[in-house]
């Protein structure tokens, strides 16, 4: 497993709690942190076979623009947006700091981190895979059976590899 990073974004947004900072603005730092394998990229030497940091930050650059009250919103959709746009990603970490957060400038900076991992093992055959658990799952794309999924679902209690799902697809 290998460590994507991009440190130190920094943005003027419209986001908070009070009218004033929608108004005015302030200023923003992002820092993204995805885990993911490097073995195809490494091997192949393509920008295809991992996940490409530029196309990280237009993530969170179009997130900062979507004006929003809290801090854990903007970190929330940035993580559901990065899951929608690679299916490779076993952990992410978004800490999202903004400067100067209370009137008065009595504090420099305020942030939060919201982490996620995604890797389960399957209740099948024990290997780890990579789940998403949302419509973003690459499992969504297997052509299996609605009355196929029940069965699955409750004999396994969760999401099975895609080694395993794919003797159950039609």
């Amino acid at each position: 497993m290998g460590l994507i990073a991009l440190e130190g974004m920094q943005f003027h947004a419209y986001h908070g709690v009070y009218g004033e900072e929608q108004l005015a603005g302030n200023n923003f730092t992002l820092d993204v942190y995805i885990h993911t394998s490097f073995d195809q990229a490494a091997a192949e030497d393509d920008l295809e076979g991992t996940i490409n940091y530029e196309t990280v930050f237009l993530i969170c650059q179009n997130v900062m623009r979507e004006k929003t009250q809290l801090l854990e919103t903007i970190a929330q959709r940035i993580i559901d947006k990065l899951k929608h746009q690679f299916n490779t990603i076993q952990e992410v970490s978004v800490r999202v700091r903004k400067e100067n957060p209370l009137p008065g400038d009595r504090v420099g900076s305020a942030y939060i981190e919201l982490e996620d991992s995604f890797v389960s093992q399957c209740p099948r055959c024990g290997r780890p895979f990579i789940c998403y658990n949302d419509e973003n799952c690459w499992c969504q794309q297997e052509q299996v059976l609605p009355q196929t999924q029940g069965v699955l679902r409750q004999k396994y209690k969760g999401c099975l590899c895609q080694n395993c799902l794919k003797e159950f697809a039609a």
